[in-house]
């Protein structure tokens, strides 16, 4: 992956004690996406998260899939260690050390193999198409039969922007790096379809957000 900086409007996590980081977003839509798993998800054996943030989130799907056990990942080693903070300061037994990935880079769909559920929320907009196509076609490689990929966040529609707010994140994110900015929902669905999983659903989220929901 291109190391890319973002706009301030794409992220904001700021530190907390111990090694935490914190963002306010993850915090919002955190409930919403675990009613969203609890929905679609296996509710047992392994679950990836790619590129998992601050970590606010794999605690909170773990504890509402308890079944399975769960591998957050992230690019940056500020990020991986606010992940175990946040997990060290559960009970839960059922989420593994932050692994150093980056999941735009061919290979590691084979050296994570036979995942039942694979997580990736509120970054796609951030890569260029080809790394977005890469992460598809190595995440399909990753699961297991009748494993399902999730892909959550903000979407062209048509290849229209729906809204104010989301026409000037596009144009914010795209003028900080043109290789950037919100896909398409349709090309994205072709781009799981390529890669040789099948459309389940497409759930409408909050803030005019979508659920893409594929299955090997």
């Amino acid at each position: 992956m291109v190391v890319r900086s973002v706009p301030g409007s794409a992220s904001v996590a700021t530190p907390h004690n111990g090694g935490k980081l914190f963002a306010p977003s993850a915090a919002r839509n955190l409930q919403p996406l675990c009613d969203l798993l609890t929905e679609v998800a296996a509710k047992q054996g392994r679950a990836l998260e790619i590129a998992s943030g601050t970590g606010q989130h794999v605690v909170g799907y773990a504890a509402c899939l308890p079944g399975l056990s769960w591998q957050p990942t992230e690019v940056e080693a500020a990020r991986r260690a606010s992940i175990d903070a946040h997990v060290a300061e559960t009970t839960l037994t059922n989420v593994l050390p932050a692994l150093e990935l980056d999941a735009t880079v061919p290979g590691w769909g084979t050296d994570l193999a036979d995942q039942n559920l694979i997580m990736l929320s509120n970054l796609l907009h951030l890569i260029s198409e080809i790394e977005a196509r890469i992460l598809i076609s190595e995440a399909a490689k990753a699961l297991a039969a009748g494993g399902r990929l999730v892909i959550y966040g903000p979407f062209l529609r048509s290849d229209e922007l729906t809204n104010d707010n989301d026409a000037a994140f596009h144009a914010s994110l795209i003028a900080h790096d043109p290789a950037t900015g919100y896909k398409d929902d349709f090309d994205t669905m072709d781009w799981l379809q390529e890669a040789g999983l099948e459309m389940v659903e497409v759930i409408e989220m909050p803030a005019n957000n979508l659920a893409l929901i594929a299955q090997k």
